[in-house]
């Protein structure tokens, strides 16, 4: 039932009100109305590293230019230089099979002397840490020897396929209606085909038919060839000439189906950087972009492809690794670049248009079918999987090597990376998420001066991990996507304080942790983890806050809930205190108006004379204008001192 202020909203201490309604206690005390979570300052921003930037330079990372065959004047080879504190290559230029003419200031490139085979009697380079080096070359030894016949064919399928169309499986249920609208194709499908020939011999296209001769897709597939400028591996190869792991170690068990595709001249044949690797990360990256309802899926699928390459014997964990921070680099310098601006929105809007009409969807239903895979017929299903998965093939389990906890750095253009994911943040704000989200220092190679290496692209898709200053969230459903819908999954600490505003829906499903308190003035903020808020108070000025955690919603401060538009939505799964979607309140919750409004989730069905206990608290005060309970029109209401319970008619 509709539940009507006995009398007028009167003034109090600075607010107060003196609200009864039929079925509950008296609680008609002057209601004192709390202040809002005090003010925390200025959200946090994070400098652009003072380094060179990678994508200011990125056109330098190429080979046979004598103007760019150094670690500081090539981009390429700079942002992986963290490796010459494990190996010193014979020459410190990229020479190895290279001669460039000289050029101005810059002197000639001469063809190094190094034979790419170590330990053949000729000068090689110097091992600088052998703990590191050993540890890379015998975790392909044992990754070799153990590798399953399914990983077998998957690795094999991932060397001689192009990358691009090996990768577009992590779109799970949009698979075959993103190849068949970029008319991607592949004539390797098995380990049969083509077995006894060399290497890159598929007959496909890789990425699909782009431009014009596509009408419908072309825009998406230039986007995906659009990363690949000056994104090669080579220069790094031929500069810091670290020889492929199976020439390191005869326990290496390169695949069977795959030694043809060894090449002849290991002189232009490193390891370091991995190539697959790195075209695989960039294109994921880039259909990750154009499509980012598989976002983590898609980065998931292109890490999975770079850890094939040690499983096939091909590639060790530290050529992975770098082709990683090559590759997700590669891909920010160009679609940062102000002069791919149109063509990158040409590219998500086409990307929606083409999919949704060959998947029968619509922008409302589209992100819930990209998801609807399960794990029989999508490889990234799971969630947890895909999390673990990820950070496991970041880091390979090296054992750090230097400072643990050097400061962050947030590389100039890689907020670009999250610019369809979280299209409500802004820029600063979506480098504050990189910053926060950032993977421990001291792996090798990976403390890039600019950052790359530590960056964690797939925590980052899951929002903030910790909030500094007011974190002032604004989604304006009318733009639908995420800017109408979007959940945040880490766990979230710091002293800050979030301010939600606009008309889209943000869930927070983290064992989260801040302090500062949470401000709800518009739109919806759902709670799907009982620490969905935090350690501070939380205060409901305009918006609809609603509890779907699969426990009670525990807020560990006060609650605070204004007449007027406001909502608190309570989605039960039992009738009991502490039972799901119900709400406990550490301290105060003042309720001074507003609505009530009880859902029932998971098959939850009560029945005519059930009491439910909905909020329980350190103290209630005030009542509800309105009560709604689905399902029932006779609501009785008991206001108690600490709890509310609802008996249903």
């Amino acid at each position: 039932m509709h539940l009507l202020p006995a009398r007028p909203l009167i003034l109090a201490l600075s607010i107060a009100a003196a609200l009864s309604a039929c079925g509950g206690s008296s609680n008609d005390e002057p209601l004192v109305i709390p202040a809002a979570p005090a003010d925390q300052g200025a959200a946090e921003s994070v400098a652009v590293p003072t380094a060179t930037a990678f994508v200011d330079t990125v056109a330098t990372n190429q080979r046979g230019d004598a103007r760019y065959a150094t670690l500081d004047t090539n981009a390429g080879v700079r942002i992986l230089g963290g490796f010459l504190s494990i190996w010193k290559p014979l020459t410190q230029i990229v020479d190895a099979g290279v001669t460039a003419p000289a050029n101005g200031a810059f002197p000639a490139v001469v063809a190094s002397t190094w034979t790419g085979v170590p330990g053949d009697g000729t000068p090689d380079g110097t091992v600088l840490n052998a703990t590191v080096h050993q540890a890379n070359i015998d975790y392909v030894v044992k990754a070799t020897t153990n590798r399953t016949a399914d990983q077998a064919v998957q690795a094999y399928l991932d060397d001689r396929r192009g990358k691009g169309y090996s990768v577009t499986d992590g779109m799970g249920p949009l698979t075959n209606a993103y190849r068949t609208a970029a008319q991607q194709t592949t004539t390797i499908t098995s380990v049969a085909d083509n077995a006894t020939t060399t290497l890159y011999n598929d007959g496909g296209n890789n990425t699909g038919v782009g431009g014009s001769a596509n009408a419908s897709f072309g825009n998406v597939v230039d986007l995906v060839g659009l990363v690949g400028n000056n994104a090669s591996t080579e220069p790094a190869k031929r500069f810091y000439k670290y020889a492929r792991p199976f020439r390191w170690s005869t326990s290496v068990q390169l695949l069977p189906a795959l030694v043809p595709a060894k090449s002849t001249t290991p002189n232009t044949d490193g390891g370091f950087t991995s190539g697959h690797t790195a075209e695989a990360v960039r294109d994921a990256v880039a259909m990750a972009y154009a499509v980012p309802e598989r976002y983590q899926e898609m980065l998931s699928r292109g890490l999975e492809l770079g850890e094939m390459r040690i499983l096939a014997g091909m590639h060790s964990p530290l050529d992975v690794i770098s082709g990683r921070m090559l590759g997700i680099a590669s891909a920010a310098a160009n679609l940062a670049d102000p002069a791919n601006a149109a063509k990158k929105a040409a590219a998500v809007t086409q990307a929606h248009t083409a999919l949704m009409a060959a998947t029968n969807t619509t922008a409302d239903t589209f992100a819930a079918y990209a998801q609807s895979g399960t794990v029989a017929n999508d490889r990234f299903a799971d969630y947890a999987t895909n999390k673990a998965n990820y950070l496991r093939r970041s880091t390979f389990g090296f054992a750090q090597i230097a400072a643990t906890n050097a400061a962050v750095a947030v590389p100039k253009g890689a907020e670009v990376l999250l610019e369809t994911r979280q299209p409500y943040l802004s820029p600063d704000q979506r480098r504050v998420v990189l910053k926060t989200t950032a993977l421990a220092s001291g792996y090798p190679v990976m403390d890039d001066a600019e950052g790359w290496g530590r960056l964690n692209l797939f925590a980052a898709a899951d929002g903030y991990a910790s909030f500094s200053g007011n974190v002032t969230i604004v989604m304006d459903a009318t733009k639908g996507g995420f800017n109408a819908v979007d959940r945040w999954r880490n766990d979230i600490s710091g002293a800050g304080k979030l301010v939600k505003q606009g008309t889209g829906t943000l869930k927070l499903a983290g064992a989260n942790t801040w302090t500062g308190g949470t401000e709800l003035t518009a739109g919806t903020l759902q709670g799907d983890s009982a620490a969905a808020f935090g350690a501070g108070d939380v205060y409901n000025s305009g918006g609809t806050l609603v509890a779907n955690a699969p426990s009670a919603l525990k807020l560990a401060g006060k609650y605070t809930q204004l007449s007027g538009s406001t909502t608190l939505e309570l989605d039960l799964g039992g009738a009991a205190a502490g039972s799901q979607g119900s709400l406990t309140v550490s301290g105060t919750a003042t309720i001074a108006g507003g609505t009530l409004r009880i859902k029932f989730a998971n098959g939850y069905k009560p029945k005519a004379g059930d009491v439910l206990t909905v909020i329980t608290a350190g103290s209630l005060k005030g009542k509800f204008t309105t009560i709604t309970v689905d399902g029932f029109t006779n609501v009785t209401p008991n206001y108690g001192g600490a709890t509310l319970t609802l008996t249903l008619g």
